[in-house]
């Protein structure tokens, strides 16, 4: 429901007394109720308290876009595009120069408005469709000095814009509050970056807000792992009701499980990792919409050591193969990643079998240094005629690694779409080891998969036969 009253010269916009006292849960409740209860609830409330709902961002925001609790420094908010990321900005601002009355002082006075240029700050933090004088209620409007690049606020508060080009003319100024928008873009963003963090020295609490859609840049990755850090994150859905049907459909349909969609649509940080053996670039190249018909299916699997809740995840990937050929025309298929997290070994065996009856495989394989002949046992319990190889790891992670690696680089190893957590952990595996932390059980089925469907036939095949006396 909408109203039609539009604000009146010297209207005060405060909070509501009438408003429940959790404006998140009013939200939900408002939202979840019959049309009418939402019609009688909004005809109760007076004309001030109507005029100001929209300007109570707490009532409207969406979960990434609140600030998390806490005495963080910086706040990032990482989000795919349209995902809300200027709007959350510009409230925060909002949030940190007003107080109580259009007059008051709120808790900051000088705020920094930092984006990749001039142009930028202006026409999308501060007059964008989401930006600072979009969101501000007509008495506690800011005025934009075009000749000062600054905000001035009727309490006094002040807002002055800067460019990532120009990190020179952060030298000097000093704030209590910061706005960086789009740092993963900016092009001296280490040096911009560190005259802001010089300047922000004001008050007893100095904070930032950076807004951006994720890259693979030093200075993000770098801020990500400071301590005083807090994140919020959002894909580029999580904010459709305030997008056209047709953009999300357009770009789902053209970038979904591409790189480039992962960064720009899911807000996610894709790192490439020194001395990796897969790359981003090389797994967008190996990606297809359709497997073609196969000679063979595998399904492989690296189970966990226990099945308790700490336990590692159960690696299950589907691989198939067109093996008709000479061996260097052989190619893989990677078609599913149904790994499971801690589960017990009934639990992943019967996932494993019912991939293998979905995909028409003729094997699975499993790794058994860990479970020895219990892993067989397990699945023999439930479908004693399933085909079945035991593997046995003799080498390190890495050095099973490099010759499955060594299929992609010679393009001869596919994947359809929907296999963003296994790609995450190829590119997490280097010459010196795995840098991502716990297992990379998914990684280690697909090793497991290729293995058997392209590598040890290969080396069967090139074999010399011993020629009979």
């Amino acid at each position: 429901m909408t109203t039609n009253l539009q604000p009146k010269a010297g209207q005060l916009f405060t909070p509501s007394t009438l408003m429940p006292p959790d404006l998140r849960s009013a939200a939900v409740w408002i939202a979840s109720e019959p049309a009418q209860v939402q019609a009688d609830f909004l005809n109760s409330l007076t004309e001030g308290e109507l005029l100001a709902l929209p300007f109570l961002f707490d009532f409207w925001a969406m979960p990434h876009q609140l600030p998390p609790d806490g005495a963080w420094k910086t706040w990032v908010i990482l989000g795919g595009r349209g995902a809300g990321k200027t709007r959350a900005g510009a409230e925060w601002v909002r949030a940190q120069v007003e107080g109580a009355g259009p007059m008051d002082r709120g808790r900051a006075r000088r705020v920094a408005l930092v984006g990749e240029t001039i142009d930028q700050v202006r026409d999308v933090m501060v007059f964008g469709d989401s930006g600072i004088l979009a969101c501000s209620p007509p008495d506690r409007m800011p005025v934009w000095e075009a000749g000062r690049k600054r905000l001035v606020w009727p309490n006094g508060a002040e807002a002055k814009a800067f460019s990532a080009h120009d990190p020179e003319s952060l030298r000097g100024p000093q704030f209590d509050a910061a706005w960086a928008d789009e740092l993963a873009k900016w092009r001296n963003a280490q040096e911009t970056w560190d005259m802001l963090q010089f300047s922000l020295r004001l008050g007893e609490h100095p904070q930032q807000i950076v807004t951006t859609t994720p890259r693979n840049t030093a200075v993000l990755k770098a801020l990500l792992k400071a301590a005083s850090m807090v994140q919020t994150s959002a894909a580029t859905e999580a904010n459709r009701a305030n997008l056209a049907d047709s953009f999300l459909q357009e770009v789902r349909a053209r970038y979904e499980g591409t790189r480039l969609g992962r960064q720009e649509l899911d807000g996610t940080l894709l790192e490439d990792h020194e001395g990796a053996l897969w790359r981003r670039d090389m797994l967008d190249a190996a990606r297809i919409a359709k497997a073609p018909d196969m000679d063979r299916i595998v399904v492989a699997v690296d189970p966990p050591v226990s099945g308790h809740s700490k336990s590692d995840e159960c690696g299950i990937v589907v691989v198939g193969a067109v093996t008709k050929g000479p061996v260097q025309d052989w190619r893989a298929y990677v078609l599913e990643d149904v790994t499971m997290g801690a589960a017990s070994p009934d639990a992943w065996a019967r996932v494993a079998i019912a991939a293998m009856e979905s995909w028409g495989g003729d094997r699975l394989v499993a790794e058994v240094n860990q479970g020895g002949d219990l892993v067989q046992s397990v699945i023999n319990q439930i479908d004693p005629l399933v085909p079945f190889r035991a593997v046995r790891a003799t080498r390190g992670k890495a050095a099973r690694a490099e010759p499955v690696a060594a299929l992609y680089e010679q393009g001869r190893v596919h994947h359809l779409a929907g296999l963003d957590q296994l790609e995450d952990q190829m590119c997490r595996m280097t010459l010196q080891g795995y840098e991502g932390g716990r297992s990379p059980d998914r990684l280690d089925a697909l090793v497991w998969a290729l293995t058997d469907l392209i590598i040890d036939p290969a080396a069967h095949w090139r074999r010399p036969r011993m020629r009979g006396l």
